[in-house]
C-alpha cells in the first residue's frame, strides 16, 4: 500500500536546512492496521503529508497505492489523492454546514449525484450512528459525534488507505475507545489500510 525508500525530507527555516525525515525506509501493506508513534517534532506529521501528497520527499522514493508520487502526474496524483482518506485531531469540520453537508462535502466536490449523495450519506451516518444528529450544526455535537463525522467523511469516498492524524488526542478518555472501536469494525468489514 505504502512504501518508503531513503525518503529524507528537509525544510528551510530561518535560512538554514533542517531534517524533518531522515533516511525513512517503511513498508506498509495492504489491508493492515499500522500505527507511527513518536514525541512532538519527531516528523510524524511530515510523514503522513508526504504519505497523502501535501508535501514532496527531498530526496528518496515513496509510492502509494503502487504509484511513485515523485512522477506522478498532477492529474493521476488527485485522483490517488481520492482514495485516500484523512481524519484529523480536531475534526476540521464547517460549522456553516449540517452534519449531512460535511459528510456530502467529497462526493459534492467530485460532482456526484443528488441521488447517490444522499444514499451513501445516510447509509454511512447510519453506520457511525448519527443518522439523528444529519440535519444539525457540528458545534451542536460532542467531540466524540464530531469525530465520528469526521470518519464518516474520511470514509465517503470509499479510500483504500486512512490516515488518522491523532484523531483521538482531542477526546476524553472515555469516549476515545468508542472511536478505537468503531474504526476498528470499520476496517474489519472493509480491509481498509488504516494509518494512525
Amino acid at each position: 500500500m505504502v512504501r518508503f525508500e531513503h525518503v529524507e525530507k528537509t525544510y528551510l527555516k530561518n535560512g538554514r536546512s533542517v531534517e524533518a525525515l531522515k533516511h525513512i525506509n517503511l513498508d506498509i501493506q495492504a489491508g493492515s492496521v499500522f500505527g507511527i508513534i513518536g514525541h512532538s517534532g519527531a516528523g510524524k506529521s511530515t510523514l503522513l503529508r508526504l504519505m497523502n501528497g501535501l508535501e514532496s520527499p527531498s530526496s528518496g522514493r515513496l509510492s502509494v497505492l503502487g504509484q511513485d508520487l515523485s512522477a506522478v502526474p498532477a492529474q493521476e496524483l488527485k485522483r490517488l489523492q481520492k482514495q485516500i482518506g484523512m481524519v484529523f485531531q480536531h475534526f476540521n469540520l464547517l460549522d456553516s454546514k449540517t452534519v449531512f453537508e460535511n459528510v456530502a462535502l467529497p462526493l459534492r466536490l467530485n460532482k456526484v449525484g443528488n441521488q447517490e449523495v444522499e444514499e451513501r450519506v445516510s447509509a454511512l451516518l447510519d453506520y457511525v450512528g448519527l443518522t439523528d444528529k444529519a440535519q444539525i450544526r457540528p458545534h451542536q455535537l460532542s467531540g466524540g459525534q464530531k469525530q465520528r463525522v469526521g470518519i464518516a467523511r474520511a470514509l465517503i469516498m470509499g479510500p483504500k488507505l486512512v490516515i488518522a492524524d491523532e484523531c483521538i488526542s482531542a477526546l476524553d478518555v472515555s469516549i476515545q475507545a468508542q472511536v478505537v472501536n468503531l474504526m476498528k469494525d470499520l476496517q474489519a468489514q472493509t480491509g481498509t489500510t488504516y494509518l494512525f
